[in-house]
């Protein structure tokens, strides 16, 4: 089980392959803020919904110098068809060996309908332009999310 961060913490650094297989790294962001979200999985109803509140409020994110992205355990070929289908404008990055994702503590035990597995935890990390945690959101809803955060950042 890896830790999960705390205010403070300096983010871990990663580099992944983006939808179109590009390399994104969160240090090539310094200087700005990041929210760096992780999502269970491409195409499913939850991530869909997070991931169009994140494309639909971008421009208010932006202009307030956030940039916005997604992580998921899926294969770039996959984010590519789940841009392309919700026409999605956030940043989508695949890390299929789940390293970043445990790297920022958010994979670990989850219960569902009375079972206990492992898997992706719906997290969200606010990074400061210095690259340190600024807030560690863990188990957020995947509705409603997007609001909660511009509003708790006075955006």
């Amino acid at each position: 089980m890896s830790e999960r961060l705390q205010p403070g913490d300096v983010a871990p650094d990663f580099t992944l392959p983006d939808a179109d297989g590009t390399e994104v790294s969160l240090s090539a962001r310094k200087g700005r803020k990041v929210i760096v979200y992780f999502y269970p999985a491409a195409l499913t109803p939850g991530c869909t919904k997070q991931a169009c509140d994140f494309t639909d409020n971008l421009d208010v994110l932006a202009g307030a110098g956030y940039d916005v992205i997604g992580i998921s355990p899926d294969k770039p070929e996959k984010l590519a068809k789940f841009r392309e289908k919700e026409s999605l404008k956030v940043t989508l990055l695949a890390d299929p060996e789940k390293t970043v994702t445990e790297a920022y503590g958010a994979y670990g035990e989850k219960k569902n309908y009375g079972k206990t597995y492992l898997g992706v935890i719906r997290s969200t990390i606010i990074v400061d332009e210095e690259g340190k945690v600024e807030r560690a959101l863990y188990n957020v809803r995947a509705t409603g999310h997007v609001a909660k955060i511009i509003k708790d950042l006075g955006i």
